[in-house]
């Protein structure tokens, strides 16, 4: 797994029958990245490729164990598609584990690792079943690598104004 993941790059794999891995090493200290996902403010700024055309209307996070989420996607109220979810696991700034509600019902892990100055993000799906990870899959295998493109420009935007 480490030699696949390098700096500016995004290794989307299937590791199982349920279990989607995505890997990326970010030139940024851990502190910063896991802010990146866990502030509204920050996530909402690289979350939402912006290929698809679809910004995000709301981002609500209540970041701890037990906490809730909920993201809409959508030009208003009316055409929005939102995510949600309950944390189950929030370790600063090393874990955070949470369940996708809605759709496919996988369970996400994050970890981030510090690796050489920058941090490895290794991010892990498990779903529910097969069926499940073949249509997430899909969109994710083009997506993923364009938000973490994103996430990088933020984090080099970030790094640069400390």
């Amino acid at each position: 797994m480490g030699e696949r993941a390098s700096k500016g790059r995004t290794a989307v794999e299937r590791r199982s029958e349920r279990e989607l891995v995505v890997t990326r090493i970010f030139d940024a200290p851990v502190r910063l990245v896991f802010d990146a996902w866990t502030k509204p403010e920050l996530f909402k700024l690289w979350w939402a490729p912006k290929s698809m055309g679809v910004p995000l209307l709301s981002c609500e996070m209540d970041v701890r164990t037990g906490g809730g989420y909920r993201i809409a996607f959508g030009h208003d109220a009316a055409d929005s598609m939102a995510f949600f979810g309950k944390y189950l696991e929030v370790s600063p700034p090393s874990r955070l584990v949470w369940t996708n509600d809605e759709g496919g019902g996988a369970v996400t892990t994050v970890t981030f690792e510090e690796k050489d100055g920058g941090t490895l993000l290794v991010l892990q799906e498990l779903y529910p079943s097969t069926e499940a990870l073949d249509e997430a899959f899909l969109g994710m295998e083009d997506a993923m690598p364009e938000q973490f493109e994103q996430l990088d420009d933020l984090l080099a935007t970030l790094r640069a104004s400390v």
